[in-house]
């Protein structure tokens, strides 16, 4: 062991000179860059551009362009980017990340390396954790960009179609992670290319990296339709449930058992009991009666596990919002999956709003490691290192501080219980706060900070609160957070991406103990990391400042994962008095330990997901590149869609003769499939089929399906009009089949898991029967096209006639998507009769139908 971390202490080491010695030549072109004009140094980046396109590799032109983008940064923001920020820059050109500790001006950081990158005109996404972070250092950074000559865009929610177009195209994006990904699965369901916003994935610089890629990476990305309506059998559930009686830790007697230690519940054998007469059926977990029991299980967890205010809050418009454990943002338009959502809202008697089914989805994983480079920062990343290197070949390179950290981190204090804890925080929060110095009071969720609001309010001391319910003010609470005698009280890492600067006379105290901020933790969260964000808050490039961790015995972490050892300890400090401190070496151990068993299982579950989702990865790429290839198609399409009728017509025939040849049923089968699906009534006899092989069978069926198609191409004369019905055809049926073949998949995901129980292994079973499904479904595309370009009714000299399908939510991240365009049937009257030569575009439509000529019969008609 002893020599395994010695040669990770080495190898870090030796890329640290490595980092030293290039930001040395990078300072070296500082004296002649501050001697050049405005206009000088400007006219630098269309020479380094050109320097590219005439073959000059990024890696060429780094130590130039940082050069030129840290005296911009001089000039324009009076920011002058320090030895080890430039250290930090290139690390992240590399596509790696660097831990650079809170306050070490990461912002800066980033500049030189988007600069450099920004100069192949390839684009660069700066991805940070929500909209406000890319409007401020958009609008910040971008007075830098622009003023080199560099476009920058920003990517929000709400922007139409057009405006994503215009960001995506400039030098530089700003954009969330979630918008991101929902346009890209959005891009790969739109109709035509003129509707995708993203061009392809070249280098994303994550801001708040381990946040983005580790802590939302448990969650897809999912774009949903609307499936039907269950919400009555929600609230039967909801009722059968609040009839149950049972404890947390599990009694002899009651109706249900929780495990503490993985969150899960289960109904015991007097609870089926219940359950059965209750419902009014003999065997709850009969075939006939899952889907029931699914219902009572969502019920049950919605119930005795999901807590208010901190796995979900309620808003003033009666909806539940998801409460990031991570952040305690509410994250807005996100909702549980498979029903646990709609199981929640029966429980708080708000409306029911209609489950949904699948329709496209990705995991942030998929996502980002599609891009050329990917790269991000954090403080707090090296308890991550195995994951980033495994998942997405990414390296943690510590990087030192431009000043020594002087902050004070005491040792934990743990009391007996949750009482004597709070009541220690306080009075450690009045004594502080008495000195002037302004205080950052930590919680795990919203539950908790408003707990230690209403006791600071007792003890009469102002304070301000950030947590979910007030996000809004998020950023101006946390900049007034280091003003002398301030007390902010904050969920988790809420405020993360704005520094708390120190106010006047705050870091003057006589005593070490009260100079600079005081961060106060409340409670141990179940990753280190989040803990070391927390703390970091304080100290930042130099400051004083202090933290102290209050911890008991009765928080969830120590609840779910602690030993009987720790009970002893608690009954025996119970006993001695409420105000006693533990100070225990084994308390400590048990601590960490506890947090790396949870990082462990947090791992596992990220790693599961990811597992999940390579196994559509392919199918999903092999789809989205053929709706690339139609939708961008200039010529056309008959080539594709021969293939697709020869494959077609080969199955059909293949299932009539399982043993080779047709005999007398199965001949008059295949004419009746061939006459239903892709030819007249009487233009396959069985006479001509007599006596003939079957691939001269499929070569007869070929020939005529050939001359049909020929004709109804012939009905669209123009060349354009034939493309556009090709596509529209293709687009229309492979949309539908892939939806539902994603919502299949969801489906199985989520049952495949009790095949452990036969001894088989869920991902290897899950694996083989998708493999199944896609060449099913890739079947039954190439059988619906062959059989709409045979059967479509077209009129003659008319273009397509597009409607919208129906409009289709996002959930995960459960955001308004923008109407999705596809080809849909229409039965209208014939208007063969009608002159449309005449009509202008913007002209009613003689056809009576109330719409401009060029939303109705100025497009094709598909029957």
């Amino acid at each position: 062991m002893a020599n395994i971390i010695q040669r990770l202490i080495e190898n870090d080491n030796k890329q640290l000179k490595k980092l030293h010695k290039m930001a040395d030549k990078v300072e070296s072109f500082e004296s002649a860059f501050a001697e050049l004009s405005d206009e000088a140094l400007q006219a630098k980046t269309p020479e380094l551009k050109q320097r590219y396109q005439n073959g000059e590799s990024l890696d060429d032109l780094l130590f130039e362009a940082f050069a030129v983008a840290r005296e911009g940064a001089k000039r324009v923001l009076g920011l002058f980017p320090y030895h080890v920020q430039i250290m930090g820059g290139i690390v992240l050109h590399n596509g790696d990340v660097p831990e650079m500790r809170t306050g070490e001006g990461k912002t800066l950081t980033a500049t030189m390396p988007v600069y450099l990158n920004a100069l192949s005109g390839e684009g660069v996404h700066v991805v940070t954790v929500n909209e406000y972070l890319s409007a401020r250092d958009a609008t910040e950074m971008g007075e830098l960009y622009n003023w080199l000559g560099l476009s920058v865009g920003i990517n929000s929610s709400t922007k139409s179609p057009e405006e994503k177009r215009a960001a995506y195209l400039c030098d530089i994006t700003y954009s969330t992670n979630s918008e991101l990904g929902f346009d890209y699965l959005r891009d790969n369901m739109v109709t035509t290319f003129e509707e995708m916003s993203q061009r392809p994935l070249n280098y994303a610089l994550v801001d708040e990296v381990d946040s983005i890629l580790i802590d939302e990476a448990r969650t897809p990305l999912i774009i949903s339709g609307q499936a039907e309506s269950s919400s009555a059998l929600y609230h039967r559930a909801d009722q059968f449930v609040k009839t149950l009686f049972g404890h947390e830790d599990y009694e002899e007697g009651d109706d249900y058992k929780v495990d503490v230690q993985s969150k899960t519940i289960g109904l015991t054998e007097e609870g089926i009991d219940k359950a059965e007469k209750f419902f009014a059926i003999d065997n709850l977990y009969d075939l006939e009666n899952a889907a029931l029991t699914h219902f009572v299980d969502n019920s049950l967890r919605a119930n005795y596990i999901m807590a208010l205010d901190l796995d979900y809050m309620v808003d003033e418009n009666q909806e539940v919002l998801i409460v990031d454990q991570f952040t305690g943002r509410a994250m807005e338009g996100r909702r549980f999956s498979d029903g646990l959502h709609q199981a929640i809202e029966a429980k708080e008697g708000v409306p029911i709003q209609d489950e949904s089914k699948t329709m496209a989805s990705i995991t942030y994983q998929n996502y980002f490691r599609m891009y050329k480079k990917l790269s991000g920062m954090t403080g707090t990343g090296k308890t991550e290192a195995e994951e980033f290197r495994e998942i997405y070949n990414i390296q943690i390179i510590p990087i030192p501080t431009n000043k020594p950290v002087q902050r004070l981190d005491h040792p934990d204090l743990l009391y007996p219980t949750i009482e004597s804890k709070f009541a220690a925080v306080v009075r450690d929060v009045r004594n502080r706060h008495e000195k002037g110095q302004p205080i950052l009071i930590g919680t795990v969720g919203v539950e908790t900070s408003e707990i230690i609001s209403n006791e600071l309010v007792k003890a009469g001391i102002p304070h301000e609160v950030l947590n979910a319910k007030n996000h809004f003010k998020e950023a101006q609470i946390i900049m007034n957070a280091g003003q002398k005698g301030a007390v902010t009280i904050a969920t988790n890492m809420a405020g993360r991406g704005t520094d708390i600067k120190l106010g006047a006379g705050v870091v003057d105290h006589e005593d070490i103990e009260y100079r600079g901020l005081a961060v106060i933790g409340t409670e141990r969260h179940e990753s280190r990391r989040i803990d070391n964000q927390l703390r970091g808050r304080s100290g930042r490039q130099g400051d004083p400042g202090v933290s102290q961790f209050y911890l008991s015995l009765e928080d969830d972490l120590m609840r779910r994962f602690g030993s009987e050892r720790v009970a002893a300890v608690l009954e025996r400090f119970k006993i001695e008095g409420e105000d006693a401190v533990i100070k225990s070496r084994m308390i400590t151990n048990q601590i960490e330990a506890s947090q790396k068993r949870v990082e462990g299982n947090n791992y596992d579950s990220r790693k599961q997901v990811l597992q999940y989702d390579d196994v559509i990865r392919e199918q999903r790429e092999v789809i989205y590149a053929q709706r690339y290839t139609v939708i961008t198609a200039k010529e056309d399409l008959t080539p594709q869609l021969m293939g697709m009728f020869g494959r077609t017509i080969d199955r059909l025939v293949d299932g009539q003769a399982p043993l080779g040849k047709l005999d007398e049923t199965g001949t008059k089968d295949l004419i009746v499939q061939v006459e239903s699906n892709l030819l007249s009534d009487g233009d396959l006899t069985e006479e001509a089929l007599s006596g003939l092989k079957l691939s001269e069978v499929k070569g007869l069926i070929f020939d005529k399906v050939k001359a049909v198609y020929a004709d109804q191409m012939a009905k669209l004369a123009e060349p354009e009009r034939q493309l556009s019905f090709q596509q529209a055809v293709v687009l229309r049926t492979v949309d539908t089949n892939w939806s539902e073949h994603i919502d299949q998949l969801d489906q199985m995901r989520q049952s495949v898991g009790l095949r452990g129980y036969a001894q088989n292994n869920p991902l290897v079973e899950y694996q083989q029967e998708a493999f199944t499904m896609f060449n099913n479904m890739v079947g039954a595309i190439e059988f619906e096209v062959t059989r709409l370009m045979m059967k479509a009714q077209i009129h003659p000299q008319t273009a397509i006639q597009e409607e919208h399908a129906p409009k289709v939510v996002t959930t995960a991240s459960q955001e308004n998507l923008t109407d999705v365009t596809t080809a849909q049937a229409n039965t209208g009257e014939d208007v063969s009769d009608i002159d449309f030569s005449k009509v202008g575009r913007n002209d009613p439509c003689p056809c009576g139908s109330g719409k401009k000529f060029k939303n109705c019969h100025g497009r094709a008609k598909i029957a």
